[in-house]
């Protein structure tokens, strides 16, 4: 029997799944960790500790539960958040923490100055993408500006993914659906770096080497065989970002397919037969060479309810917090919850943006307002869903993975407003399981269109009460619209 090892590094915590040839998990493991916020707009993890650390002590766990013999490992493959900014030295020794994803909103001002030097317009023709706090250039532009003696020390610039990789192997690589998101240094017409829009943020030869995600990067080494417990000379994929893993973990493969993830933050990929560029969404290339993809991702939504409950339940289980939420009408008795407590991402692209509760009186509860962050997280989801309708890029199936769609209330709230419905598969163990697949495609162990087999469908959640929204809904848009100025004066900007 071979096996398969499949690790994600998430937000607040990690997990890993090792699994036999059929898709079987045979073993998992998990691993908290933090995310630090040293200041406002910022969002940081420890490479060492909480990335490559995380790494290893899962990995050990793993042979431990399973006592696999490691050499009976055919391959391993790892995604994190991202895209992530962690500048590394010579001996690829991390010089600061990383900078985390679109969460982290450090770099407005070089996304100002970049976007009026270069042109919108040509930012998004080579790239695909507008510059947006999900953006690294800005983020590596940044690390110019204000830490030079960083940037002189600078070797190469990675990712999340690209560090573990490097820890496993010794090589520097990224994928391309993670490059894509390094804009305006990837060039998603010619599928490789460029200076071409501006030569003065970074030399291309710090950039990691471009691969796609199922390639090989590398063979464990000894040093890493040492650490992690896994065989020296086992391959190790490029790997990629988590939300494309979460995505191939659930079946996401065909044009018109959709991933909607309910994690830390609402992450959304849909596959499509050609690119979809909009700049209120993002673009990559997919996993495999000829595909494209379609994103879209939220600024707070786990996230969210984590600070509800530390902020206002801290001795109450998430389980009671959704019951009370549960026993809330639709609507929440017409509260109306802003979810921008980091600015906002896709559609809006608002870093200054600000959460709010509107329409508090003293006949609320803690219910109502629980269920109020549920529907205000499932309001900007919706938002998001508009965009696709007017694209006419809207889904023909929503496939929903993550930890939130064991929340009855948010899952059903997303599927009302939202007016579309989603599927549930067996396994929601969500990157680690679909890295551990990709694994196995990697060096032929299965097929891509074998996920259905691995996962198969378990339920589905349709749309029940799209009229008892009808009215809140349009409010909702219409409030960030109406408050922006606000908001924006009390960010200071």
């Amino acid at each position: 029997m071979t096996y398969t090892l499949g690790i994600d590094i998430g937000t607040f915590e990690s997990k890993g799944v090792l699994v036999d040839g059929s898709g079987r998990i045979v073993a998992t493991a998990t691993r908290p960790h933090r995310m630090l916020v040293p200041r406002p707009g910022w969002a940081e993890h420890r490479a060492e500790e909480d990335w490559w650390g995380d790494f290893v002590h899962i990995t050990r766990a793993l042979l431990a539960e399973s006592k696999v013999d490691p050499k009976d490992i055919a391959c391993v493959a790892a995604s994190a958040i991202g895209p992530c900014m962690l500048p590394v030295d010579a001996a690829g020794a991390p010089l600061m923490n990383g900078v985390l994803y679109g969460v982290d909103t450090r770099a407005a001002a070089e996304i100002d100055s970049l976007t009026a030097t270069i042109g919108a317009d040509r930012i998004m023709a080579a790239c695909g993408n507008a510059l947006t706090s999900q953006s690294v250039g800005p983020k590596i532009l940044w690390l110019k500006n204000n830490h030079p003696d960083l940037y002189a020390r600078t070797a190469k610039v990675l990712t999340s993914t690209s560090f573990i990789t490097w820890k496993l192997t010794g090589e520097y690589v990224i994928d391309h659906y993670t490059a894509a998101n390094f804009s305006p240094l990837y060039d998603v017409n010619a599928l490789a770096w460029t200076d071409a829009l501006a030569p003065d943020i970074l030399p291309m030869e710090k950039l990691p080497r471009l691969m796609w995600s199922t390639d090989i990067a590398g063979h464990v080494t000894a040093a890493a065989a040492a650490e992690t417990g896994l065989a020296e000379g086992t391959p190790v994929t490029c790997g990629t970002i988590d939300a494309a893993a979460e995505a191939v973990s659930v079946g996401v493969q065909r044009p018109g397919e959709m991933m909607m993830m309910y994690g830390s933050t609402i992450f959304i990929i849909q596959v499509t037969s050609d690119p979809v560029r909009d700049p209120r969404l993002w673009y990559a290339p997919w996993l495999w060479p000829g595909m494209h993809a379609s994103m879209a991702g939220l600024a707070t939504s786990g996230t969210l309810t984590h600070w509800f409950r530390d902020q206002f339940a801290r001795d109450t289980s998430f389980g009671d917090l959704a019951a009370e939420a549960e026993a809330s009408p639709k609507g929440a008795k017409g509260l109306i919850c802003l979810p921008y407590f980091s600015g906002e991402r896709t559609p809006i692209h608002d870093p200054q943006a600000k959460g709010a509760f509107f329409g508090l009186d003293l006949t609320h509860t803690r219910g109502d307002m629980f269920r109020a962050v549920l529907e205000g997280i499932a309001s900007g989801t919706a938002h998001v869903l508009d965009t696709y309708r007017e694209l006419g890029a809207f889904p023909d199936r929503i496939l929903a993975v993550g930890g939130g769609t064991k929340n009855a209330v948010w899952m059903q709230a997303t599927s009302d407003i939202g007016g579309a419905g989603q599927i549930v598969c067996e396994k929601t163990v969500g990157a680690s399981y679909g890295n551990a697949f990709l694994a196995a495609t990697a060096v032929g162990k299965a097929l891509p269109d074998q996920i259905v087999e691995w996962n198969p469908v378990a339920r589905t959640v349709r749309p029940e009460a799209v009229a008892a929204y009808a009215r809140q809904y349009p409010l909702f848009k219409r409030l960030y619209a109406q408050t922006r100025d606000i908001a924006h004066e009390l960010g200071g900007a």
